[in-house]
């Protein structure tokens, strides 16, 4: 079976669809009977994704500062869009005999069979949440994706059923393939924790922690408002500590952190390197998560899998992510996620209890997986 996978969102340093797309196909090219070819920018090939990924380069703050300003400009993507899509497509032509697979909610004009990931429709039922020019954009892209697709792929049941219904596509034709998390994330002791701690100022189990992009959908607002109402002795225990670039509308999130770390029971890490996240997963006390709305809900399974307890809202994808192991609540009930903090920072035969559960939860998720159950897709596609 020829399978032709994009990879052009693979790039240093990795996040989230980049991270599924490297993951995936690092399993997909240990599977024999798949003849993968790799498709990045108009170039394809036959290179491995490591490759691809360019993965143990530095990065380059100078590349990542230009991407960043591109991505602001509208003009300058449609460009980029529009001339990347014209080159592939002259590529694909001579590959109708292959299944395309688009990870990442966007397919190119293909005449040959397609599957296509969509990994969560907040562009379209939480556009509030996205700058405009990039819902105008994501909600085109996706809809002529939809057009041409013969199988959706989806992270989660929730998002499975809810594309189902948002487009009226007939649920059979739309697969749940859950994610993983690498391997780099799993229980630390103490010692192993040390140089990175020392690194950022903290201290083994001295901290909460959240991580993800600071932007209006992970509902960071509502969780400093609960962190605030906990006591301030326990605040500065235990202090708030988040990671993940500055996101948009963040500005008035990033006043109230800086207000917080002068009171001193909060800190603002910005975005941390691959090698050091892990080790903040396992050395945190708890995790918070009070997300508004998620296709998945990764940072939640690394922290599972770090042996982490969580706190987390119950909207979207996350309960079916964590299978009963964390504290959940309404992302709109401060005073609830208040109290689920408190518990959880405090309460130590539940935090034994939600270690163990959230190591075997965490258990139950692999890439394999992932890759074998999105080899069916293809199958089916072909069908």
């Amino acid at each position: 079976m020829k399978v032709i996978l994009s990879t052009d969102s693979i790039r240093f340093p990795l996040t989230g669809i980049g991270r599924y797309t490297y993951e995936l196909a690092n399993e997909l090219v240990r599977i024999p009977d798949l003849d993968l070819l790799f498709l990045k920018g108009h170039q394809l090939s036959e290179s491995h994704v490591y490759e691809e990924a360019g993965l143990g380069a530095p990065s380059n703050s100078i590349n990542q500062n230009l991407r960043h300003q591109l991505s602001q400009n509208q003009f300058a993507q449609n460009l980029y869009r529009g001339l990347n899509n014209f080159r592939q497509s002259a590529i694909l032509k001579k590959h109708l005999d292959a299944v395309y697979h688009g990870p990442n909610f966007f397919l190119p004009n293909f005449g040959g069979r397609s599957v296509v990931t969509i990994h969560d429709l907040s562009v379209f039922t939480w556009a509030h949440c996205h700058p405009a020019a990039r819902v105008k954009v994501m909600e085109k892209e996706i809809v002529k994706s939809l057009k041409q697709a013969q199988l959706l792929i989806t992270d989660s049941e929730f998002t499975r059923q809810e594309v189902s219904r948002f487009f009226n596509w007939p649920l059979e034709r739309v697969h749940s393939v859950p994610l993983a998390c690498s391997g780099e994330y799993h229980p630390r002791t103490p010692d192993e924790c040390v140089q990175v701690m020392r690194k950022h100022g903290l201290t083994w189990g001295g901290f909460s922690f959240f991580s993800g992009t600071i932007e209006p959908r992970k509902n960071i607002d509502g969780l400093l408002d609960a962190y605030a109402q906990l006591p301030l002795a326990l605040r500065k225990k235990w202090p708030l500590v988040l990671s993940g670039y500055p996101g948009w509308q963040s500005e008035g999130t990033h006043e109230r952190l800086k207000k917080a770390e002068q009171e001193g029971w909060a800190r603002y890490l910005g975005f941390v390197s691959a090698e050091d996240l892990p080790v903040l997963y396992a050395c945190a006390r708890l995790f918070v998560f009070p997300s508004w709305y998620e296709g998945f809900g990764l940072p939640v399974l690394e922290a599972m899998a770090s042996g982490t307890p969580v706190v987390c809202s119950c909207a979207a994808s996350l309960p079916e992510v964590t299978g009963g192991s964390a504290l959940m609540c309404d992302p709109a009930d401060t005073e609830t996620l208040r109290d689920l903090i408190l518990r959880g920072l405090q309460d130590e035969p539940w935090r034994t209890k939600a270690s163990a559960l959230g190591l075997t939860q965490a258990a139950s998720f692999s890439w394999q997986r992932c890759a074998m159950q999105t080899t069916q897709v293809y199958r089916k596609a072909l069908g």
